[in-house]
């Protein structure tokens, strides 16, 4: 029987596992997304609304990333790639 729109709509608002389970963030990364328990897909997204409010993309290698004082807290460095950047992010949630 095949499901309809609304039925796999509905499964996916629902959703509570892998990258859509919440996680609580740590205080430096709170800083950025915010303190409350966000989906890992929703903090990647926060963290790359703020990386191009601020511009922090290097303009001459767009996958490097260069922290100001906030990022680089939660980076413990300078720079980072994008690639970093889910690894980061793991290390500062719970």
């Amino acid at each position: 029987m095949a499901t309809t729109k609304k039925t796999d709509a509905a499964k996916k608002s629902n959703r509570t596992d892998g990258i859509h389970a919440k996680v609580k963030p740590s205080s430096e990364l709170g800083a950025i997304v915010g303190e409350g328990p966000l989906p890992r897909s929703e903090i990647v997204s926060k963290m790359w609304d703020y990386i191009k409010k601020h511009k922090l993309q290097n303009p001459d290698d767009g996958r490097e990333i260069l922290a100001d004082a906030t990022l680089e807290k939660l980076f413990g460095k300078k720079k980072a790639t994008m690639f970093e950047l889910n690894k980061i992010i793991s290390a500062n949630v719970s």
